[in-house]
């Protein structure tokens, strides 16, 4: 707690400044920091320890049951006709004992071109006290969020997919209280996403087998949320593009490698450079949903060179010995203008029969980051498995 509050002072100060400014007396300097921020982050973090393990990433990794997140598209190309998991996280870990992530998702296949699937992301905040203006206690409540979604994925060639997702979230924060005079109310919102795969197999003539793939994804396109009756203003949702390639390596007949680059940036408008309340660098961020989609490529107030910050790029690597134990890297680079997220992250998995058991460990680089030093896991079913099983 005592590192939010600096956080939120340090914050203050920098407004205060600001504000303190005069236009006409402005050099052009901006600041350093210009992180943009939206309202249900949850829904963008990384649920599952596969994609942890490679430093959270899967636009175009191999499908599994949890490509609901990273790419549904994929979900047209995977192997097996049913398949679910569900994911654990603990956060903030280091300071607090009650605040998680859990994931849930899985597909079914309908023919050999289409599947349906669908997932459930709940965040538990904690215990929370409520206190009022002079600090006398009125309650203690446990604030979450969820999203709920399903999706469809069909083959258009036998190489390229494509996918659409509906998706409801809520978020209820506040529990009704009272804040700063302004009752508040769960904040809701509809989303989209809409995702494209492609993969195809190459000939190298020093491996067994060769197989590239691309992915694309744009992610949570929906309606802003608010979270008070007594005001208009709404808050974008994390409206995010992500695109990269995937290289897998068949060594031979027992070994794979596979190495991912994924590249995201929020489809969100940059805020702008005020001076008291005048923007003297940027554009106006008070703009709908699909203006702020478009006007996300072009408005940062520093210009090319700050919209090229805002790109998030992740490198990954897998070793699969005979589709059975992986060992997992990867590392994540968030520029130190834009939030300051680097760091390593180490998984392994494991497949036996129906279950498969992932693990993955996180190594900030930088900042402090939510999940450092922390182990999450996934836990797979393979309904496939499970029939032969049944039948022997």
């Amino acid at each position: 707690m005592k590192r939010l509050l600096i956080i939120l002072s340090g914050v203050l100060v920098s407004l205060s400044y600001v504000n303190a400014q005069n236009v006409d007396e402005w050099n052009g300097q901006l600041p350093d920091q210009n992180t943009i921020t939206t309202a249900v982050p949850f829904i963008n973090i990384g649920p599952d320890a596969r994609s942890g393990g490679m430093g959270e990433l899967g636009a175009a990794t191999e499908p599994d049951a949890m490509s609901q997140h990273w790419n549904p598209a994929k979900y047209a190309f995977i192997k097996k006709d049913m398949g679910f998991a569900i994911s654990y996280s603990p956060w903030l870990r280091q300071l607090v004992n009650d605040i998680n992530l859990a994931y849930l998702s899985g597909y079914v296949r309908i023919d050999d071109v289409s599947a349906v699937s669908g997932s459930l992301k709940f965040f538990s905040l904690g215990d929370i006290i409520f206190t009022d203006e002079e600090g006398t206690r009125i309650g203690e409540y446990r604030p979450s969020e969820f999203s709920v979604d399903a999706g469809y994925a069909r083959k258009f060639s036998p190489k390229f997919s494509g996918s659409v997702v509906a998706r409801f979230i809520y978020s209820n924060l506040t529990q009704g209280q009272t804040v700063n005079g302004q009752s508040t109310k769960p904040g809701t919102s509809f989303a989209a996403d809409v995702a494209v795969y492609y993969e195809n197999d190459v000939y190298v003539d020093w491996l067994e087998s060769s197989k590239v793939s691309f992915g694309a994804n744009i992610s949570n396109i929906g309606q802003k949320v608010s979270y008070s009756n007594d005001t208009f203003e709404e808050d974008f949702i994390p409206t995010n593009l992500r695109i990269g390639p995937s290289w897998l390596m068949g060594i031979d007949e027992y070994n794979t490698i596979r190495f991912s680059l994924d590249l995201n940036k929020l489809l969100v408008p940059s805020p702008p450079y005020r001076i008291n309340d005048t923007i003297v660098a940027g554009k106006d961020d008070d703009v709908g949903v699909v203006q702020g989609m478009f006007q996300s490529f072009y408005d940062a107030p520093g210009g090319f060179s700050e919209e090229m910050k805002e790109i998030i790029w992740v490198v990954g690597a897998e070793y699969w010995y005979d589709e059975q134990f992986a060992i997992r890297a990867g590392y994540f680079h968030e520029s130190a203008d834009k939030g300051n997220r680097q760091f390593f992250t180490l998984g392994a998995g494991l497949r036996y029969n129906v279950f498969g058991l992932d693990f993955s460990y996180l190594i900030p680089t930088q900042q402090q980051n939510p999940l450092a030093n922390t182990l999450r896991f996934t836990l797979s079913f393979d309904f496939d498995a499970f029939s032969a099983q049944g039948q022997n």
